[in-house]
């Protein structure tokens, strides 16, 4: 049974048709890479697909239950989403941030258990940043912060994580690093992963699947050599393409 799916989900932004008849799923294992030019509706995608927002029609069924009619702890518990940009409301610290994770897990004025500050520290360590557990978020950088926001993602714990440009603001040495950490999730464990990426190498290297949007509410989906063809990319991107092979396989760039 896939972890997540859709069953003729049709999503619109005003006027404007992310998707039509949309029928997708997201089973253990996968990493699939959603693709698409600006303003093509992939951040309301993976919002819709969080129970964020709702689907102009259609369904979404979280390990086969209605996501609509699950209730919100249960959701966090099984999914978790890492957001295009962070909003620190409060000057809390990196270590308070990063318990916010456990959260979904933990019941009513209950306390974080000294299990949940190992898991905490395990994911600042995983990130980097286990020697910054009492700075303030809002001292910290763009790159620190996104690192952050991982932690809090490995954390939660959810079966499936939906993670909005992950790479932002990082660094080549932390892009590849974080990649990494992110594919060892869904190795040997039921877990699965849907990004949303700009860089179609690095969704190359990273993504098994991929879904693409190309804005007039048609879509392609499938494994790379199925649907990352010339006609496709120059569709998606509206945009020439040159392919060249590269030591992990084809690089696209652009002419």
């Amino acid at each position: 049974m896939p972890l997540l799916e859709t069953n003729r989900m049709r999503i619109e932004i005003g006027t404007t048709r992310v998707c039509d008849a949309l029928d997708f799923s997201l089973s253990a294992g996968d990493r699939c890479c959603i693709l698409g030019r600006n303003g093509t509706g992939k951040t309301t995608l993976l919002h819709t697909l969080a129970g964020l927002r709702l689907p102009a029609s259609g369904d979404i069924k979280l390990n086969g239950q209605s996501l609509q009619q699950l209730p919100c702890k249960h959701i966090a518990r099984h999914l978790g989403i890492l957001f295009q940009d962070h909003s620190d409301a409060f000057p809390a610290n990196v270590m308070e941030t990063v318990l916010s994770g456990r959260h979904p897990w933990m019941g009513p004025f209950e306390w974080e258990s000294e299990q949940d500050l190992v898991l905490a520290r395990a994911a600042l360590q995983a990130v980097d940043l286990d020697d910054m557990e009492q700075r303030i978020v809002t001292t910290l950088s763009g790159g620190e912060r996104r690192r952050l926001g991982i932690a809090c993602l490995l954390t939660q714990e959810p079966q499936i994580q939906l993670l909005d440009e992950p790479t932002n603001h990082l660094d080549i040495h932390h892009q590849i690093s974080m990649l990494d950490l992110l594919q060892r999730q869904t190795e040997g464990d039921n877990k699965a992963l849907l990004f949303v990426m700009h860089d179609l190498n690095l969704a190359l290297r990273y993504c098994n699947r991929f879904l693409l949007l190309f804005g007039n509410g048609e879509t392609a989906q499938g494994i790379a050599s199925d649907v990352l063809t010339h006609t496709h990319l120059e569709r998606l991107y509206q945009h020439p393409l040159q392919a060249v092979q590269g030591p992990h396989g084809t690089v696209w760039l652009p002419q």
